[in-house]
């Protein structure tokens, strides 16, 4: 169940099980498409939603769906979801006015509220599993889920598989069309590779086998890739900069290691080119927050090491002082970006160790020890810079303890007023000027490195039609998914 985590698994799993209010297009329009909710209408003022539901729906133990289902579960997304306390922060009520209508009052506007209510963010639950039977970690429909979806939950069977059969009563007649679903689990990368070949796997999102299998793949008849279906949380690549630390807490030291990184090479040689430069830390993706004008830190070696004169760090023999790099261990991808910055900072003068270690470990290096120089590791955006990025900036996120937030420990009054802005404001105009403002200023204050706009891969049978057909991609419910005979 992902009403308390963001783990990528985890969403395309529940996701076949329990649904949204609203679904999105690839763009992101402003006008979000039905799922639970069928109609919806905002206040002038931005401090009132209100919300149709759709009737004839029952949860998979037969109990009809209705409007305390959603005014329960928007509750709990706001106390227990990670993202939770940042998306619904200005939410004072929601209500249930009949069993099929809600409303929500604000005591500020949240203009980003209506692009957070896909299933994979903001799963509607059953109030009837949940309230009232003690510790909800440990409620056993965690394990054993019951949604509206168009598939039901039948067996997990940890570390191998999880299955489902078709839901007979959907709401969406005749849909879904495949009678049942197998999510397997493979932790292997080469053993994935062999099982898309042979015809054992049908689909598989976020790029589930190496750059080279891709390139092979596309000389493969029966297989497909597909780049689309990750519009609604876009993800960059980048480093983030311990300004605890004596060294770079320096700006210039900062800005000459943008100069000694070549974007190219970390993406061609750690990422196979699976990828595209970005200068914003926004996502060129969100085409209606991306600042294309942001100042631009080009590769140039001799800029550099003029810097790091300047800021006092002169050659001293080879070396001019040496740092600890702790990569993110998500893969291979991102140790060979450690090794590409090893190199390239070699270069001007910087004698970079790379550290690898477990994911626990990891966590608690960065983010409770705050043992570490610099990192390389996926900065998220989501659908709006509020709910994606403000966690990485604002001086109130820098939390000790905490995975996923400010670990630069950066700290600057108008960030955190931007961000207070940016948050409310329902003027498009308005809020776009504020949230230019933001990336000009971390584009020159470089707490954060922005590298590569990731573009991940969905790898799949051609016989299975219908896996992607908008911006959840994989984590979409499936119900449209075919297979050719």
């Amino acid at each position: 169940m992902c009403f308390n985590t963001t783990e990528g698994p985890a969403i395309q799993a529940s996701t076949k099980v329990v649904e949204g209010l609203l679904a999105y297009d690839f763009d992101l329009n402003p006008k979000p498409k039905p799922q639970l909710a069928t109609a919806w209408s905002v206040s002038e003022d931005g401090l009132q939603y209100r919300f149709e539901l759709r009737r004839n729906v029952k949860w998979h133990d037969g109990q009809p769906f209705t409007a305390a289902d959603v005014v329960y579960s928007l509750g709990l997304l706001k106390s227990a979801h990670p993202r939770g306390r940042t998306t619904f922060a200005n939410m004072l009520e929601a209500a249930a006015v009949d069993e099929h209508t809600v409303v929500l009052k604000l005591s500020r506007p949240a203009p980003y509220l209506l692009y957070a209510l896909a299933a994979g963010e903001s799963p509607i639950v059953p109030r009837h599993v949940y309230e009232g039977k003690g510790d909800l970690l440990q409620n056993p429909n965690n394990r054993a889920p019951i949604g509206t979806g168009p598939f039901v939950f039948k067996e997990w069977v940890l570390g191998n598989y999880v299955s489902y059969v078709r839901n007979p009563k959907y709401w969406d007649s005749p849909r879904p069309y495949l009678e049942a679903l197998l999510v397997r689990v493979i932790p292997d990368g080469a053993a994935r590779a062999v099982a898309f070949e042979t015809g054992e796997l049908d689909l598989g999102g976020s790029t589930p086998v190496s750059p080279l299998d891709l390139e092979r793949f596309q000389k493969v008849p029966h297989l497909g890739l597909e780049t689309r279906g990750y519009e609604y949380s876009p993800t960059l690549y980048g480093i983030e900069f311990n300004l605890d630390h004596p060294i770079l807490r320096n700006v210039q030291v900062r800005k000459a290691i943008a100069h000694a990184v070549d974007p190219a090479v970390i993406l061609n040689v750690a990422w196979y080119g699976l990828g595209e430069r970005t200068v914003s830390i926004v996502s060129p993706t969100l085409k209606r927050f991306y600042n294309s004008k942001v100042p631009i830190h080009t590769y140039d070696p001799k800029a550099a090491a003029r810097l790091l004169d300047e800021a006092g760090f002169p050659l001293k023999g080879r070396w001019r002082f040496a740092l600890t790099h702790d990569f993110q261990p998500f893969g291979e991808n991102f140790k060979r970006s450690g090794e590409a910055l090893k190199s390239a900072l070699a270069a001007v003068g910087i004698d970079v160790t790379v550290r690898g270690q477990s994911f626990p470990s990891y966590l608690k290096r960065v983010y409770t020890d705050r043992d570490f120089d610099f990192t390389f590791h996926p900065f998220t955006n989501m659908f709006d810079p509020t709910v994606g990025l403000q966690r990485f900036y604002t001086s109130d996120n820098y939390r000790k303890g905490v995975a996923f937030t400010n670990a630069s420990h950066y700290s600057n009054p108008e960030i955190d007023r931007l961000f207070a802005e940016i948050a409310v404001e329902a003027d498009v105009a308005r809020r776009k000027a504020s949230i230019d403002r933001f990336q000009q200023i971390v584009a020159d204050e470089l707490p954060v490195l922005p590298l590569m706009l990731s573009k991940p891969v969905t790898v799949y049978n051609k016989r299975v039609v219908g896996h992607t057909i908008d911006s959840a991609g994989v984590q979409g419910n499936f119900a449209d998914v075919w297979v050719r005979g």
